[in-house]
């Protein structure tokens, strides 16, 4: 009996040793998560990203009142500097506020649509650019942003020759795992059309074109990226008349979440590339989102 026991203990341990020693083992690794926050600039877009690599890019400025407002807030987050800073197109509302935060924090390079504007506000722009020698590079339609291995960061739209400002837009695709974002700065119609058959436009999160405009966010566009959320950067008090009814009946037929910085203030986006969590500054109608 004693016997019979050894050979069972004997028999289980080589077994044991056998499966320690060829199986592959299974780590977990910690998921990185990214941030994209809408910052509520008024009549204006202004957006940064925190990739899951912790580099940080600023999408626009807003006009130039709110400047100091983009700094304030990226201050409050502890960010010192900015690995990309993209400027959509030349209008106020988008590039204003640039030249304050290039003045308070570190730029370390700056992607421009190409488009030439003869304002003040774009001299401004400019000037800060050229005055602490931060490099510049035109955006190529096409070209995939290389800045973290963990994200897929494309140009669908910039400018080319005839293009107003607004149709001279970067347009971005920003992709980490199954959860995509479109930002789509103030392209038109036919814009939205030309990159719906070049490129795979479905995705979780759409910042509306244009603040919500009737030149931008067409039916047929809206239904090929089918949202999830749509964001819309905009003032109540603007006189533009943004957003329009037929965006917000098309978004509300496409049974999409709609958010505002005009009600909701500043968004935050977290997500770990499955799944997503929306936090509004402001909470008037329900809470946060989780997907």
């Amino acid at each position: 009996m004693l016997r019979f026991r050894s050979i069972f203990l004997f028999t289980i341990a080589f077994f044991l040793t056998f499966a320690a020693l060829y199986s592959t083992p299974t780590y977990s690794l910690p998921v990185k998560k990214m941030e994209v926050h809408f910052i509520n600039v008024g009549q204006g877009d202004s957006i940064f990203v925190k990739t899951p690599n912790d580099k940080n890019i600023l999408i626009d400025g807003g006009p130039p009142k709110a400047g100091k407002k983009v700094v304030n807030y990226l201050k409050e987050l502890e960010i010192e500097k900015i690995d990309l800073l993209i400027a959509t197109h030349p209008d106020r509302d988008h590039i204003g506020g640039l030249p304050v935060v290039m003045k308070d924090l570190k730029v370390k390079k700056v992607l421009d649509s190409g488009k030439l504007h003869i304002t003040r506000a774009y001299a401004n722009y400019m000037n800060e650019i050229r005055k602490q020698e931060i490099p510049l590079k035109v955006a190529k339609v096409g070209e995939h942003i290389t800045i973290d291995s963990l994200i897929d960061f494309q140009i669908l739209n910039a400018y080319s020759k005839r293009k107003n400002n607004n149709q001279s837009s970067i347009a971005l695709k920003l992709s980490y795992n199954d959860v995509d974002f479109l930002f789509l700065g103030d392209i038109e119609d036919k814009q939205e059309e030309k990159i719906a058959k070049k490129y795979d436009v479905r995705a979780e999160i759409i910042k509306i074109a244009h603040h919500g405009s009737k030149t931008s966010s067409s039916e047929k566009f809206l239904e090929h990226v089918d949202p999830n959320v749509a964001i819309i950067t905009y003032s109540k008090y603007n006189d533009f008349g943004h957003p329009v009814n037929r965006v917000i009946k098309k978004l509300f037929d496409l049974q999409a979440e709609i958010f505002s910085t005009a009600v909701y203030g500043d968004l935050v986006v977290h997500t770990e590339g499955k799944h997503y969590l929306i936090y509004p500054q402001k909470t008037p109608l329900h809470g946060l989102l989780e997907s």
